[in-house]
């Protein structure tokens, strides 16, 4: 009944086309009332504390390194650095366009901002240069899906502290697996592209490639620095959100020479929106949570789970395909903060590494970014691109389907993450 009442009251509410964030706190007053323990006091200290977490602080930060960094001229710099390695091949741009995204989602740990920056600068090119734009523009929206699997990921803050795991192992971890769906990628573009008939871009000399080196060295710094800083104990993934922002706005300012004052505000203004959305959802995620640990809905799915919780794989691809549903219908955020609390439990009676995962999750929940209908990213690179969501799917199925394989080859081989992360750490 518990079940019920939790899936009926926040699909119900979605349904009627309430926000998410509202709708989770529509989701817990239907608990307490079922629960027959109904108290205001309670949603208010549970909204409060929800957001109350220092762990969060890097949320916004990394929001602002982002906004810098492209306010800056950095992501500009890293495309150019890639086009002067690999823009030569055959297909390069669709290479450059990986390269460039792998670069990004080691600086800003946003899906949607680093998929706008590099489509805004790529896709121009490559309808002029030939290229399958619809195809292009799905590579570009895969490529920035990587962002929430390599640190700094937003989204491995968000479960981290949702499922009480350590944000600096799952930085750590994430490396291997973001970097393989960059391989993926590269392997696919090839793939479809062999016979291809597209416009070359002619070899750079080495002064030209050194130049473009010299240029973006700045911004190679970045991932270097955040990912040494936290693995040699330096800093936490909070005080790097921190060292991301302010060596960011140095960078553009005083380096680069791109940034200005007079940008500050927006900058800021725009960072601070889409923090506060995500802040908003976890505070009032965290009202849910508690009902949902108060009603003891965790040990109703451990029940319906258990003839599984003996065989790890087996669960694991049981839950990675209720996560693939969930990921189509629902954003990357809420579906963190929904599915976490519920799931964290029987991960743990099982045991499986809770890190391990996280990893597997957040990839999961990225996918569902490229899914239609809700994608978010798909609605970015429409938008980017100027072409229709049927013609991004298009171009986007050998992408996607290389994505899920990789998924399940991580789910079904648990030791490509494990051995790695083991490494790492």
């Amino acid at each position: 009944m518990t079940i019920a009442v939790f899936l009926f009251s926040l699909l119900g509410a979605m349904a009627l086309g309430m926000p998410i964030a509202f709708a989770l706190v529509v989701c817990g007053v239907a608990l307490m009332v079922q629960l027959n323990n109904f108290d205001a006091q309670i949603i208010a200290q549970n909204l409060v504390n929800g957001a109350d977490s220092f762990s969060l602080l890097a949320v916004p930060f990394f929001m602002l390194a982002g906004e810098f960094m492209n306010a800056g001229g950095i992501s500009r710099r890293i495309v150019n650095l890639a086009m002067s390695l690999i823009g030569h091949k055959r297909g390069g741009l669709g290479y450059v366009a990986v390269f460039a995204a792998i670069l990004m989602a080691s600086m800003s740990g946003s899906a949607v901002a680093d998929t706008a920056a590099v489509g805004a600068l790529l896709i121009p090119m490559m309808r002029k240069a030939g290229y399958d734009v619809p195809r292009s523009a799905g590579l570009i929206a895969s490529g920035g899906i990587i962002a929430p699997v390599l640190p700094p990921s937003i989204p491995f803050i968000i479960f981290g502290v949702a499922g009480g795991v350590s944000i600096s192992k799952l930085f750590l971890a994430g490396i291997v697996p973001g970097l393989m769906m960059g391989i993926v990628l590269v392997f696919t573009w090839w793939l479809v592209n062999r016979k291809e008939e597209l416009t070359v871009a002619p070899r750079q000399s080495m002064r030209e490639v050194l130049y473009c080196l010299k240029d973006g060295i700045w911004a190679l710094v970045i991932p270097v620095l955040i990912v040494g800083g936290i693995k040699a104990g330096v800093f936490t993934p909070t005080e790097a959100g921190v060292v991301a922002a302010v060596y960011s706005f140095l960078v553009g300012k005083f380096v680069y020479k791109e940034l200005k004052f007079s940008q500050l505000y927006e900058l800021m203004l725009s960072a601070g929106k889409t923090t506060a959305v995500i802040m908003f959802l976890v505070a009032a995620a965290a009202v849910s949570a508690w009902l949902i640990t108060i009603a003891d809905l965790p040990q109703a799915v451990i029940g319906l789970l258990e003839p599984l919780i003996d065989n790890k794989i087996l669960l694991m691809v049981v839950i990675m395909i209720i996560v693939v549903l969930v990921g189509t219908a629902m954003d990357l955020v809420p579906t963190i903060l929904i599915l976490t609390p519920v799931l964290m439990p029987v991960v743990k009676q099982a045991g499986i590494d809770p890190v391990y995962f996280g990893v597997l999750f957040i990839m999961n929940n990225a996918i569902g970014l490229i899914t239609p209908p809700v994608g978010t990213v798909l609605n970015v690179i429409c938008g980017v691109s100027k072409i229709t969501m049927d013609q991004v799917m298009k171009g986007i199925w050998p992408f996607l389907l290389a994505h899920l394989l990789l998924l399940a080859a991580f789910t079904l081989f648990p030791q490509l993450v494990l051995i790695p992360m083991k490494w790492w750490m």
